[in-house]
């Protein structure tokens, strides 16, 4: 594999911040010489951060069945299991 190829490949982890110290010094060194490279990495990174700073989305009940009923129009056949409810179940007797 060529040493190119395999920086890309390390873009994504670099952006979450990953990577070690050494090897994220070995590839800012290489986006250095490579535009491609550095934009990638730039995006990728601003990418990342926007998102971890994002409040995370709430999923409540009417979401879940929003959800459920596109799934189903769109002609997907869901089995929604709920646990059974603790008065259905049987109680077994105590040994001892």
């Amino acid at each position: 594999m060529k040493e190119q190829e395999f920086y890309k490949k390390l873009v994504d982890l670099y952006a979450g911040e990953e990577l070690a110290q050494e090897l994220k010094d070995e590839l800012e060194l290489a986006a250095f010489q490579d535009p491609d490279l550095s934009h990638d990495m730039q995006t990728l990174s601003a990418t990342v951060r926007t998102l971890r700073n994002m409040p995370r989305p709430e999923f409540t009940e009417e979401s879940f069945h929003r959800i459920l009923m596109k799934m189903q129009t769109r002609g997907l056949e869901v089995e929604v299991k709920a646990p059974t409810p603790a008065h259905l179940q049987l109680r077994l007797p105590m040994n001892g």
